[in-house]
């Protein structure tokens, strides 16, 4: 059970970091013997997207979700959950193009499939009433009319959801667009997906899974392999990160603080890209970055580390290994997608998130999730203010707030305007202790019941999470 102790070792990472301005530095603590294989020894396995069934009005993937034995620290294999039975998949889709999913579940636990930041009818959302059982299959329909953007796929089924993603069943999906294509950002192999979580691995490859062990996840994993290292070329590469853990924030750091560009959050690209030197990429999160490696010497070794970290962990997530020079015609420009214009909002609601020390659950409002509850019910065409603010003050917990069906944006920190970085959309936002986020967001196209919760696995599975019905 998760006691006061958990609480406060959770919350030392989160509270620093809450306690650092935007141009933090955070000493990474010192390497102790804490896992089972040392860094840089496997190199970066590199998706190729899957290949559908191209039909009239159509793309078909059938994903099955089931149990391999798959080789993640050198020498040895674990049993892990996935798609197809490899780790970290990627499906890369068109804007206007329809993608149809048939998932079948072969594992021994429902599955209902949420495309993380997909704008989707409810019936295709992966709400835990439309869970796949054990040994059926269903279809999810994806129109895939939003703007270009990264998203991911993972399980939203009522119990078993924080342990499949945490067991590996996670997808990543790439929507893409003429608009998109017409910048001269990198493209082809210069552009890469990089799944990103934690996990705790035994050296005879068991993958142990804890709701509570957040503390106890040494080993990074980076698209399913265990710290690797990739090789460049001496250009630039576009970085597509996705946080897919169920806790862990990752405060990341190139070299020795080398500037890259970031360049797109969950909802794409950016409206300017805005030159960096740390990106905080917290759960269900997804970043991306441009970085020029031909500032390096062929022959340069350059790490990706993480400046939060837990006592005895290595910061160590990603080794780029420059060994050949190439050509470069991609460039970034200085305008990349304008901010789109959410309307005036004409409700405003309020979000407190909670932990409640003598029931055990977190909380939103007060309350802990009810699959028999509607919590509000907003209109079609409607633009809302939501004010999310993280009370949890006693055990420093950081909270987020995912809604599922828009995307949108985040114009205040603390009563303050948010800075370039969060200019454009997003799905997810994070707030630390004592703090609070302003979001404006819209809905459209679809009614039905959808959900919002924290992304924080844990908090979710122990209740904070909420239901809104869609009305016309």
């Amino acid at each position: 059970m998760l006691n006061r102790r958990s609480l406060l070792k959770a919350g030392t990472a989160a509270g620093v970091l809450a306690a650092v301005p935007a141009g933090l530095v955070i000493a990474a603590q010192p390497r102790q013997a804490t896992e089972p294989t040392r860094p840089f020894t496997v190199p970066l396995r590199v998706p190729r997207p899957l290949r559908p069934v191209r039909l009239a009005d159509h793309d078909l993937y059938r994903l099955t979700t089931r149990e391999a034995d798959v080789a993640i620290l050198p020498g040895t294999t674990s049993r892990v959950r996935t798609f197809n039975g490899a780790l970290s998949p990627l499906i890369v889709a068109r804007r206007g193009r329809p993608v149809v999913i048939e998932q079948a579940n072969a594992l021994d636990v429902p599955f209902s499939m949420h495309l993380h930041g997909g704008h989707v009818p409810a019936h295709s959302d992966g709400h835990p009433d439309n869970e796949v059982a054990p040994g059926r299959s269903r279809l999810f329909h994806y129109p895939n009319t939003q703007l270009a953007s990264t998203m991911w796929v993972h399980d939203h089924s009522h119990h078993a959801h924080a342990e499949n993603i945490y067991r590996g069943a996670a997808a990543t999906y790439v929507l893409t667009d003429p608009a998109e294509d017409r910048l001269p950002l990198p493209k082809g192999q210069y552009d890469v997906t990089l799944q990103l979580r934690d996990a705790k691995i035994e050296e005879n490859g068991t993958l142990v899974y804890d709701l509570h062990g957040f503390q106890d996840r040494p080993t990074f994993l980076v698209n399913g392999s265990p710290r690797p290292y990739f090789e460049v070329a001496a250009r630039k590469y576009r970085f597509r990160l996705v946080n897919t853990s169920n806790e862990r924030a990752f405060v990341l750091r190139l070299g020795e603080g080398e500037e890259f560009t970031h360049i797109a959050t969950d909802g794409g690209l950016l409206p300017a890209p805005v030159p960096s030197r740390i990106l905080q990429v917290w759960p269900a999160e997804r970043q991306e970055i441009v970085v020029d490696f031909s500032k390096y010497p062929v022959g340069s070794k350059v790490v990706l580390q993480t400046m939060m970290t837990f006592p005895g962990e290595a910061p160590e997530v990603l080794r780029f290994d420059v060994v050949r020079s190439a050509a470069d015609p991609s460039s970034v420009p200085g305008r990349l997608r304008p901010a789109p214009d959410l309307g005036t909002p004409t409700v405003e609601r309020q979000f407190a998130m909670s932990f409640d020390p003598a029931s055990q659950q977190h909380l939103i409002n007060g309350r802990p999730f009810d699959v028999n509850r509607v919590d509000f019910r907003p209109r079609l065409g409607t633009t809302e203010s939501w004010t999310i603010e993280n009370k949890d003050t006693a055990f420093t917990i950081p909270h987020s707030m995912h809604p599922h069906l828009e995307h949108f944006r985040v114009v205040e920190r603390n009563g303050k305007p948010a800075g370039p970085s969060e200019a454009g959309l997003k799905d997810t936002v994070t707030v630390m202790p004592g703090e609070s986020a302003r979001i404006l967001i819209r809905f459209t196209d679809y009614t039905g019941m959808f959900m919002f919760h924290c992304h924080l696995m844990g908090h979710l599975t122990m209740g904070m999470m909420g239901q809104m019905e869609m009305v016309r």
